[in-house]
């Protein structure tokens, strides 16, 4: 059977946590689990992540797990009687030193206390995902007041965004650290950063995964302005990147975000950085049992622009239907791979290749698109050629070979790689690749006259040590 190329990350939550949900999420084509620390406790997360390697273990399938910090998210605080209305028109005050529990219909308290030091007057204040719109009319610390330009119903703790970006927060808060230390705790595949401004909260987030023994990778999360004008700088820190359009909508105006989307994908690919498409991608499935065409055409599409990952959030943490909406992503990922065959080309003008690694997966993508490959077989110590590998949307199969468990999850975000437990016989007669080839043929994976590539490196065990490409025909 034809394999999904594009991977599927799903949110853990309350609607995952049995044993028959899990099970029956990872069967319909889940890649990587994404723990949401902007809610619920780590014990909570300790027993989800700890069912999830259970039945990644029952069905020897490899998934990956990706904590996602909750980053400064600038809420609101909490109304008295738990909701207000607001009418168009009137008047409504942001006080940062209000109780966070006094919120009346004039005003409400904020969780960022430098609001007033960076609101300016006439700013655009967009609050709860666009759903409540303020223009701020004075600010005298700590009170801002503005004027209800789109009103309606407003709850506890909804999130605000000032349009075109510039608030000051740091990216890592308090908590952050803490959950840092949890990250490397349990060990997890990769980290994802909330409201990524430069390289530099970049790089400080890694030191500190880092420091808790952890070598997990880096995402980060496209949600500010300042990270579309930064993001150069911030994708060559990263190991991927995940297009946030929740709050990066609010921030660029809505109409914006499918030409940016676009436009950062395809600068990610080129960089070889992985790309994660996240928000509101089947939110419908919360409750229906089907998409919307719409929700179809918006995964379809991020398929076709070649992110190599779609991420589900509240359709599967908290969603009746977990697994019908993998399912769902899962089918419409495979139809929308199948309407274009052709081979996606990284151009690399005039660039000098970064190492033999890169120079390797080139020539093996420049192959591919000249010869009938059947599959490539990239055997790796890190992932990192297989990642090479990943650039090229062509849709043949890449197999990565490693006895390396971590390694194994890792590639599990790469589009179009495929991760294989393979142990080899140094000890043997029989060279590497042949060996390789032989368990495929056992598994029933390739046949008699397939043509195949095989990368790997001359001696074994070495991570980057790739430096070799053959072609075979079984």
């Amino acid at each position: 059977m034809e394999l999904r190329q594009t991977k599927i990350v799903a949110t853990l939550g309350p609607a995952t946590d049995s044993d028959h949900e899990m099970q029956r999420i990872i069967e319909k084509g889940l890649n990587v689990v994404r723990v949401n620390l902007s809610h619920g406790k780590h014990d909570d997360h300790r027993k989800r992540i700890a069912l999830v390697r259970k039945h990644a273990a029952l069905l020897n399938k490899p998934v990956g797990i990706l904590a996602d910090l909750q980053g400064p998210k600038i809420r609101i605080s909490r109304f008295k009687d738990g909701k207000i209305n607001l009418q168009e028109g009137k008047e409504f005050k942001l006080d940062v030193d209000m109780d966070e529990s006094a919120g009346t219909k004039k005003r409400v308290g904020v969780t960022y206390k430098n609001l007033p030091r960076d609101a300016k007057l006439g700013d655009i204040l967009v609050v709860d995902d666009g759903n409540i719109v303020l223009k701020v009319t004075e600010v005298l610390d700590p009170v801002i007041t503005t004027e209800v330009l789109v009103g309606g119903e407003l709850s506890d703790s909804k999130g605000i965004n000032r349009q075109g970006g510039g608030l000051t927060a740091e990216s890592l808060t308090p908590k952050d650290h803490q959950d840092i230390r949890f990250a490397g705790e349990i060990d997890v595949d990769y980290m994802a950063v909330s409201f990524v401004r430069n390289a530099v909260d970049v790089n400080i987030a890694r030191e500190l995964l880092l420091a808790t023994g952890c070598e997990g990778g880096i995402v980060s999360k496209i949600e500010r302005v300042e990270a579309v004008e930064n993001f150069d700088e911030i994708v060559e820190a990263s190991d991927g990147v995940m297009i946030a359009r929740g709050d990066l909508a609010v921030e660029i105006g809505d109409a914006q975000l499918p030409g940016v989307q676009k436009r950062l994908i395809k600068a990610a690919r080129n960089r070889n950085r992985f790309v994660i498409t996240a928000t509101q991608m089947m939110t419908s499935m919360v409750t229906s049992t089907t998409p919307t065409r719409a929700e179809v055409l918006d995964v379809a599409n991020a398929v076709l622009d070649g992110t190599d990952s779609i991420m589900l959030s509240q359709e599967s943490a908290i969603g009746k239907h977990p697994a019908k909406v993998v399912a769902a992503v899962n089918r419409i990922c495979r139809g929308s791979e199948s309407t274009d065959r052709t081979m996606d080309r990284v151009e690399r003008a005039d660039d000098q290749f970064s190492g033999t690694e890169e120079a390797v997966g080139m020539a093996a993508m420049y192959t591919a698109r000249h010869y009938d490959i059947t599959a490539i077989l990239s055997l790796t110590e890190s992932g990192s050629t297989a990642k090479w590998l990943s650039q090229s949307l062509s849709g043949i199969p890449i197999y990565a070979l490693t006895s390396h468990a971590s390694t194994q999850r890792r590639v599990t975000m790469f589009r179009g790689v495929h991760p294989v437990d393979f142990e080899m016989n140094e000890d043997s007669d029989i060279a590497i690749e042949h060996q390789a080839v032989s368990e495929f043929l056992d598994r029933g994976i390739i046949k008699k006259g397939d043509i195949l590539i095989v990368t790997r490196g001359e001696v074994t065990g070495i991570k980057g040590g790739t430096n070799t490409m053959k072609i075979i025909t079984v």
